[in-house]
């Protein structure tokens, strides 16, 4: 027979309400009660009847994180936090890839809309290619957390000030004596709000220093993929020759564009500098290590979470945007001999 909650309050020696606030993440618990109560549900192998507790509270403990692309590293990292973080709420985490695919985003709003999740964080990459303003003009959002860099005011958001992040890195760069860095992920055809916002700080940086502003040196992809950017910096060294440095958008173009370097015979850093942002595990054991744009994503995911919890305990709020701190790490990979 399936165990129940008494069940499991007589195996740990507390009592039915403990194991239910651990379960739920409702009230403190001391630690050491957490675990025995943990140790009951491992042993009985308890499992939570989430359609008597919706009913009951109006709340299942799940919650759904949606990201554009969960083959990248960053992605990979990000949500392992959510889960982590998620998991010490109380919650449990669905993972979904919503890429350029609204209607993936449709279904989870429905889907809360419906009271089947207790709530969203979502990461669009425009609002243009979002759901999230249709379902604003159908009445209020369910509970939702926006990450990234869109800019909207309808709903509570967590972002990294990718404007000045860029700037700081550009200025970085340019600290080391380059002058002609060329960036990778400007917005091409399908602009989003992440490299809009980069590219501007890379400008900002640029004009402070008095460095004049080159279009040729600002190559756009398609995707911030690894291969996109391979594919994208093969093509533009046809053309031109290296610049002094790269600045990529995130980690993984970086490393790829560290590749094609590697391919050309450029060496990291002597020929040609090369930076990236976000800090993700593989850019610490790159060959060179790669200097980059660092924020703390474990926080990062923890105050979206905190916004999500406050969201869904009081969803008429007035909605809150906080930004996490950055700085630039810097590695090998712009340090030269």
């Amino acid at each position: 027979m399936r165990s129940t909650v008494k069940d499991v309050a007589l195996r740990a020696g507390v009592s039915p309400k403990t194991v239910s606030n651990v379960i739920n993440g409702t009230a403190f618990v001391r630690p050491e009660t957490r675990a025995r109560v943990e140790e009951a549900l491992a042993e009985l192998d308890y499992v939570p009847n989430l359609g008597a507790r919706g009913l009951r509270n109006g709340r299942y403990g799940l919650i759904a994180l949606a990201l554009p692309d969960l083959s990248t590293a960053y992605s990979a990292e990000v949500a392992h936090h959510f889960v982590e973080e998620g998991h010490a709420r109380g919650w449990s985490v669905q993972i979904e890839e919503t890429a350029a695919e609204p209607h993936r985003e449709q279904a989870l709003l429905s889907r809360a809309r419906s009271h089947l999740v207790d709530g969203l964080v979502l990461n669009p990459v425009s609002l243009a290619e979002s759901v999230v303003d249709e379902h604003v003009a159908r009445g209020p959002l369910p509970p939702t957390v926006l990450i990234g860099e869109v800019e909207q005011d309808r709903t509570d958001q967590v972002g990294v000030d990718s404007v000045a992040g860029a700037r700081d890195m550009t200025e970085h760069l340019l600290a080391t004596g380059v002058r002609r860095i060329a960036v990778v992920g400007v917005p091409g055809d399908a602009e989003t709000a992440a490299a809009r916002q980069r590219t501007e700080g890379y400008r900002q940086a640029l004009a402070a220093a008095g460095v004049a502003h080159d279009p040729v040196l600002e190559i756009a992809t398609p995707r911030w993929t690894a291969d996109e950017a391979r594919d994208a910096v093969r093509a533009f060294l046809d053309e031109h020759p290296p610049p002094e440095a790269f600045f990529c958008f995130t980690d993984s173009m970086a490393l790829a564009v560290v590749h094609v370097l590697w391919e050309r015979g450029l060496r990291v850093p002597d020929d040609v500098a090369v930076a990236g942002f976000d800090d993700v595990e593989p850019s610490r054991y790159a060959v060179p290590p790669l200097t980059t744009v660092s924020f703390d994503l474990r926080a990062f995911a923890a105050t979206a979470l905190d916004l999500l919890r406050d969201r869904i305990d009081d969803p008429h709020r007035a909605p809150r945007r906080l930004t996490v701190p950055h700085r630039v790490v810097v590695r090998a990979s712009t340090t030269r001999s």
